[in-house]
């Protein structure tokens, strides 16, 4: 099918967004307000135009009644899901882990999981202050499991290539040691090194599931501006299914504009948007 070269490719009407917001909050847990439709609109234009089809409109009714709708369904996620992070990102998080975690499993091995990873940038953080830590500390080894529910960020991420203008909050010692440039002539990228990028398992990751597979628990989850996205209902139920795979005593790391705060869940208060379970 070519689409029409005079339709309106970006037409999401009221009812179609209605419909994708509520697949959106069931499947995803992920807020849909009435003011998320001009964003919605305009992410699924390029996944319009690439099946052809004349408006969001007519791809919406493709998502919903085609036999191709569950694979579609990856493109979707794909498209609407937001993605945004940064290299030590809230980097208090990764002082206290260094200064007040981590001093405890000298001689011991460590578990994270990074919980919403997008693009890498926090799982590949957390492998530079672990090894840093593992370089002073005998006897310490670490691993760090990271997961998202896009599969386009979790290819980037497994990639571990990264713009340079992404770089700088990354101490200069760090960026020595755990990148490399790209030896193309003009390319201005790095690379995590190999030896840090094997630390580092990805996995797609549905926070609706009603069961995480993470092949074991963690010394420290990092869960951080994930929950903005959802109502309290659906950060009370996903805060209890993750802390079934946190240890005793261990670690969650949210973000500083998230909380706790009357939920009911297995953790108290340990620092600034940190939290230990009891």
């Amino acid at each position: 099918m070519s689409p029409d070269p005079h339709a309106d490719l970006s037409r999401l009407s009221q009812a179609s967004f209605a419909k994708l917001a509520r697949f959106v909050t069931r499947e995803l847990g992920i807020k849909m307000p009435d003011a998320k439709l001009p964003m919605v609109q305009s992410r699924l234009v390029r996944r319009t135009r690439e099946l052809g089809f004349n408006s969001v409109d007519q791809y919406t009714e493709y998502f919903f009644n085609s036999p191709d709708a569950a694979e579609e369904r990856v493109h979707f996620i794909n498209a609407i899901t937001t993605n945004k992070t940064d290299f030590f990102r809230e980097s208090g998080h990764f002082d206290y882990l260094s200064t007040t975690v981590l001093p405890a499993f000298a001689g011991r091995s460590f578990r994270a999981w990074s919980a919403g990873c997008s693009s890498g940038e926090e799982p590949y953080t957390l492998a530079m202050v672990l090894s840093e830590f593992a370089a002073q500390t005998r006897g310490f080894d670490f691993a760090i499991f990271a997961t998202d529910i896009s599969t386009r960020v979790l290819d980037r991420a497994a990639a571990g290539i990264y713009d340079e203008s992404v770089i700088s909050p990354i101490p200069t010692a760090l960026r020595a040691r755990y990148l490399m440039r790209s030896r193309q002539p003009g390319r201005k990228q790095v690379r995590i090194v190999a030896e840090l990028r094997r630390r580092v398992t990805f996995q797609r990751l549905n926070f609706m599931d009603s069961y995480y597979a993470t092949n074991g628990s963690f010394d420290a989850i990092f869960f951080r501006n994930v929950m903005i996205y959802f109502d309290r209902k659906t950060q009370e139920d996903v805060v209890n299914r993750m802390c079934r795979n946190l240890r005793r005593d261990g670690y969650l790391f949210v973000g500083h504009s998230e909380s706790l705060a009357g939920l009911d869940v297995p953790v108290a208060p340990a620092g600034p948007a940190i939290y230990r379970k009891s």
